[in-house]
């Protein structure tokens, strides 16, 4: 009976476990011992089964193609396998859910054939019956599947009563290989649906982990030396690769930890640390690094060691890939400049944040020096005859001319500069995975990007808003005299940094931007520049005003006045005022009044995700500075009254107009490293280096690298950039008031796009889990810290970068406290 089929020795306790039994002797037992009169049962079910007529269409559900990190895995339909002894309404409802999600489905009524099927079929997903003990052992069923060799990522469900009353515990199903159970449920929905939540899951995750065994065959022919160590460093594989080039047996290295095997001496001292302290935080290391051999000898490898995150969020495994260099007999001289050079870049970012590690260079395939030379000059000779050449191609052309003649690190080292050079994104630094810093991660994905795919079904229309006609509820100041006295001193300290917005926030009822801009205005004599009255000015400043949303809580005109006098701050540095002309401060100024004008507070990936009309205009590229640059000059050509730009010719006027549609457009975050990266090549490092230099010229060189059309381009840019995101940079308390307003705007954001059945953009800014301090942390360490260094290197901003080092400071001790609040408690 089925108590004497072939058992394995030892009870299952996993799934996962290599139980082994002998599949002939299976076989020949059960040819002995199958039951006819169940095998003709179980043919008559399945054809009634296959020849029912099913009302509801069957769902497309058939799975093809499953992402596995960078594989893509082509996969067959899924083989299902179910063991009921008995036709019931039970078994009937998973025949029919598996007819419904397109499954192949097999029926088997006794243990024999049921094993007897699932070896010459060997299904993803078995369901066993676990209801009646009286027609066979279901958990000896589930244990002899277990022992097949090719069950071990099979996924086994077991059928279970409805319990009448106390819960039983699961273990002796987990004791037996069963992967999880099914309460008796014979409503068809119910079968199909969690057939489609085994497919998903479990089947879905097995079919990944029987995708792993290709990855370990690469493994095991690559040539390059690979070694794998857990978190604690502990050997956990080696390849045949590694075995011979070090001389070791895998057995004599397995549960080692990396301390215990020998080190050569060659290296210098304080590598190792180096290494370890770069690998610990997330980054990846490569250089020059001296390996012991087995029998002695030492030998030079260029190394790549990778952490990989694994559970947790935690690193859990480091992969080392190391490649014998091809000229041993170089002189440790040369090797040890290289090495220098590698331990030069860590040190360079000890002190800045994990994200400095995301940028290092990725290695190519290995590759023979002859082979490639060869190849090297046939590409060469090619592009050579290329009669329009980008200046990228010629920058290629050089590096390949000058990888001829060098020695094989220099040689690699260029082809990952050939790598990097060769990708699209040259200006926007690689993140470390989610877990490892989820506010990053999600700060990145709504600033500097254009959303997911919208969803058909789920479209969220924002229409525009555009007022024709001043709001007659504004108070107009007859001319700049007549401003009242109480907002006038609000507004007498404006010139310093330290001005507080939001007194004159509540001086002016939420209207600030009128009164500051007539006064900034007038201090740099723009309606003398425009040949426009100033009653003209006025009406404009009150239009555009009256175009930002009050109900925003960060983006509305007290933002564009902060960014209005940050910007006027700017302009009155000396580099700033040797470097643009009059045109280009009116062009600043006019480009912060409008930059943000009718923001519905919400960002372009939530534009873009849900469909608005705006997104759908611009093409969901840009969308928001598109929108705000277009409307500012729609609403100031509408009408006569509030068109600053009407006497002035028009030459002038297209410069000017394209000036401040370039800068609204630069505050777009998507191109930030791009902006900045231009900025510190183009206009820090020049600068720079005629200062070291010295001598003859300075001035001339200074004033040229100032004042040409492409880098004045970049100044205004990057003034524009740092005025609007300069609220980290500002006194504690307005810092703390500033980041108070854009984290409620995007916990609204997060709100909505929760009722509209959105994509979430930004997951931490949930109100009710979000770290306000950690947000900041990361805002700065991401985007503040190195533009206001390139910006303060220029215009000379010690008082900015110590607030910012404040700040910094403050928003750091609160998350140290593990707040999540904009303040600490009271005492």
């Amino acid at each position: 009976m089925w108590s004497d089929l072939p058992q394995p020795a030892g009870k299952v306790t996993t799934p996962l476990k290599d139980k082994r039994i002998d599949s002939g002797a299976v076989c020949s037992w059960i040819s002995s011992r199958t039951n006819m009169v169940a095998r003709l049962q179980t043919f008559s079910f399945i054809m009634k089964t296959v020849q029912r007529k099913v009302s509801l269409q069957a769902d497309e559900t058939t799975l093809t193609e499953v992402q596995f990190g960078p594989m893509k895995l082509l996969k067959d339909p899924l083989q299902v396998l179910l063991v009921f002894a008995k036709e019931d309404s039970q078994s009937n409802g998973f025949c029919w859910a598996c007819e419904k999600a397109n499954f192949r489905c097999s029926m088997a009524r006794t243990p024999e054939s049921a094993l007897e099927c699932f070896l010459e079929k060997h299904h993803d997903l078995v369901i066993i019956d676990h209801r009646h003990s009286r027609h066979f052992d279901a958990e000896a069923l589930c244990r002899s599947i277990r022992a097949v060799n090719s069950a071990e990522n099979t996924v086994i469900v077991a059928v279970v009563k409805r319990p009448d009353r106390e819960e039983a515990s699961v273990m002796p199903l987990i004791n037996a290989g069963f992967n999880r159970r099914y309460v008796e449920n014979a409503n068809m929905m119910a079968c199909y649906n969690e057939l489609l939540q085994l497919e998903h899951g479990e089947v879905r995750a097995q079919f990944k982990l029987r995708a792993g065994n290709a990855i370990f065959t690469a493994l095991e022919q690559s040539q390059e030396a690979i070694e794998i160590t857990s978190e604690d460093q502990v050997i956990q594989y080696v390849n045949p690769a590694y075995e011979s080039i070090m001389g070791y047996q895998q057995g004599e290295l397995i549960g080692k930890e990396i301390i215990e095997v020998p080190k050569s001496e060659k290296n210098k001292p304080d590598l190792l640390e180096t290494i370890n302290s770069c690998i610990r935080k997330g980054k990846e290391w490569q250089g020059i690094y001296y390996a012991k051999k087995k029998n002695g000898d030492s030998i030079q490898q260029n190394v790549k060691i990778t952490p990989v995150i694994g559970q947790g969020g935690k690193i859990r495994h480091y992969v080392s890939i190391n490649r014998p260099l091809n000229d041993n007999n170089k002189s440790d001289k040369s090797s040890e400049r290289v090495q220098a050079e590698s331990q030069t870049d860590i040190q360079s970012s000890k002190h800045k944040d994990r994200r400095k590690g995301s940028l290092d260079v990725r290695s190519t395939t290995s590759r023979g020096s002859d082979g490639s030379s060869q190849r090297r000059h046939s590409s060469m000779a090619r592009i050579h005859s290329m009669t329009i050449e980008a200046p990228i191609t010629k920058v290629i052309n050089i590096i390949n001319a000058a990888q001829e003649s060098s020695p094989m690190p220099v040689a690699e080292a260029l082809d990952r500069v050939l790598e990097i050079l060769r990708t699209t994104e040259l200006y926007s630094p690689q993140l470390g995975t989610k877990d490892e810093d989820p506010h990053t991660n999600d700060l990145v994905g709504g600033l500097m990007t254009d959303g997911l795919r919208r969803l058909s079904g789920n479209e969220y229309i924002f229409s525009t808003k555009q007022p024709h006609h001043l709001p007659s509820h504004l108070t107009t100041p007859l001319s700049l005299n007549d401003i009242p006295p109480r907002i006038a001193q609000t507004m007498e300290n404006e010139d310093s940094w330290d001005f507080d917005i939001f007194n004159l926030e509540a001086a002016t009822m939420k209207r600030p931007l009128t009164y500051l801009g007539l006064k900034i205005f007038s201090r740099f004599g723009v309606c003398e520049f425009l040949n426009c009255p100033e009653a003209t000015l006025r009406s404009w400043l009150q239009v555009i005003e009256a175009n930002y949303h009050s109900s925003n809580s960060y983006h509305n005109s007290s933002h564009a006045a902060d960014v209005l006098h940050a910007t006027a701050y700017f302009l009155c540095k000396e580099r700033v005022k040797q470097s643009l002309d009059p045109i280009d401060e009116v062009a600043a100024l006019i480009a912060a009044t409008v930059h943000d004008v009718d923001h519905p507070g919400r960002t372009n990936s939530f534009l873009c995700n849900a469909g608005s009309e705006l997104a759908i205009l611009y093409n969901d590229t840009a969308v928001l500075e598109s929108h705000h640059a277009a409307l500012a000059f729609q609403i100031t050509t509408r009408d006569d009254k509030c068109n600053i730009f009407k006497n002035i010719e028009r030459n002038e006027y297209r410069t000017l107009r394209q000036a401040i549609i370039d800068m609204v457009l630069a505050t777009e975050m998507t191109k930030h490293f791009e902006h900045v990266n231009k900025f510190v090549n183009s206009i820090n490092k020049p600068l720079a280096a005629v200062e070291e230099n010295g001598g003859n010229g300075d001035e001339e060189s200074v004033k040229s690298i100032l004042t040409s059309p492409e880098n004045r381009i970049l100044v205004k840019r990057m003034l524009i950039k740092c005025a609007d995101i300069s609220n980290p940079c500002r006194p504690l308390e307005l810092c703390i008031e500033w980041a108070g307003r854009i984290s409620e705007e995007y916990f609204a954001q997060t709100d909505e796009e929760k009722r509209q059945g959105l994509p979430v953009v930004m997951p931490v800014f949930d109100r009710n889990t979000c770290s306000i301090p950690k947000s900041q942390i990361s805002f700065i360490d991401y985007f503040i810290t190195d533009m206001f260094d390139a910006w303060d290197a220029f215009a000379d901003l010690p008082n900015l970068m110590q607030h910012l080092d404040n700040n910094f400071k403050y928003w750091k001790g609160l998350d140290e406290r593990k707040l999540h609040s904009l303040r600490p408690p009271p005492e």
